[in-house]
């Protein structure tokens, strides 16, 4: 850990900052290690970011109307049931700022997205890993009347595998005095959305963004959508920290996002059958892989380890995303790109195992 300056309270001394995906500038790379789309936003989108340029001296509309009334409307929602954040992650830490402290714990699996433990850290909420199983899927079992504040990526991530709707409503409904976070970033791809539950449970908050399936991860924009007291009890805490928390650019593109939704669904399509082939393809060379519901794989191989395959494609201009964590440290994820870029990563991969055996 780097040094600290003298003025770094302690309350944080110990933390330990959360690693994002690396993005080196030293050459080109098929960029495969960050879970973005390899879509381009739809010229709409684009049109909408130019034309909202012009007027970056006006502070952002703090309601986010128009972004929130179209979300509303795409999930079969009312307006006060939905909140816009920067990015799905801030939606994520308001919730652990609103709900969590030392009298209401949460918990997670323990291989899941590494920002959970950095939220919970952050504010100083005392937290529980759960193991995953031996075949790295969630048990919904585990969650059922724990009576503590519960967050779930569905599907998780970074194995890919997801929980059924019912399992997902038995833990809801089974904590009736908790909230219950189920983070949806990658639900377009191949997962089931627990929204239609927001109806049902008041104690339900799902998450979701813009980054993954809708092109606009540099963008920043997630939403949140629960019922209305919770919807009130984030923008407290929004209004309390940022409430200017989404740019105008990234608004009005985000409106053209959702108006252009069947373009980006089409989009998620092409990525699931990139996925599906990549996997068989994955599987023909001696892979191990999870059956993934996102816009990744997350796979390992007999013949050589997760790190040395991760080196040896990035010294190509390959990245993809290695964890270090023991139990995982032989797998890596995979982010599905074009059908171009899997074919590269799959030649190269392929020449490595070749050297190797040499």
């Amino acid at each position: 850990m780097k040094k600290m300056s003298k003025f770094f309270s302690e309350k944080f001394a110990s933390l330990e900052a959360y690693t994002p995906g690396e993005q080196p500038k030293d050459m080109k790379y098929i960029k495969l290690n960050t879970n973005e789309s390899p879509f381009a936003p739809s010229p709409s989108v684009i049109k909408a970011a130019e034309e909202e340029a012009g007027r970056l001296q006006l502070y952002s509309d703090p309601e986010l109307t128009p972004l929130v009334a179209k979300l509303a409307e795409l999930y079969g929602v009312d307006k006060e049931n939905v909140i816009a954040t920067n990015g799905s992650d801030e939606v994520l830490n308001f919730a652990f700022m609103a709900f969590s402290d030392d009298s209401h714990p949460i918990i997670f699996p323990d291989i899941t997205y590494g920002f959970y433990p950095v939220f919970a850290n952050l504010s100083g909420i005392p937290y529980e890993e759960i193991p995953l199983k031996e075949d790295f899927t969630v048990d919904y079992r585990d969650y059922v009347g724990k009576g503590k504040n519960i967050v779930i990526a569905n599907p998780n991530a970074p194995t890919g595998l997801a929980l059924t709707l019912s399992e997902i409503e038995e833990i809801v409904r089974t904590n009736p005095d908790n909230v219950v976070i189920i983070d949806e970033a990658y639900v377009d791809f191949g997962g089931e959305s627990a929204i239609p539950l927001t109806k049902k449970y008041d104690n339900l908050l799902v998450t979701g963004t813009f980054s993954k399936s809708r092109s606009l991860a540099g963008a920043r924009l997630g939403f949140g959508i629960a019922s209305k007291e919770i919807i009130r009890d984030l923008n407290t805490i929004r209004y309390s920290t940022n409430p200017y928390n989404v740019n105008r650019m990234t608004m009005m593109a985000g409106c053209a996002a959702l108006d252009d939704n069947d373009y980006y669904m089409q989009n998620c399509k092409t990525v699931m059958e990139n996925r599906a082939y990549t996997k068989s393809r994955l599987q023909a060379l001696g892979f191990s892989v999870l059956d993934s519901k996102a816009n990744f794989l997350f796979a390992k191989s007999p013949d050589i380890s997760g790190e040395e395959l991760y080196l040896s494609l990035k010294s190509r201009g390959i990245l993809i995303r290695h964890f270090k964590k023991e139990r995982i440290k032989d797998y890596n994820r995979i982010t599905i790109g074009t059908r171009a870029e899997m074919d590269a990563f799959l030649s190269a991969t392929e020449n490595i195992l070749k050297e190797k055996k040499q």
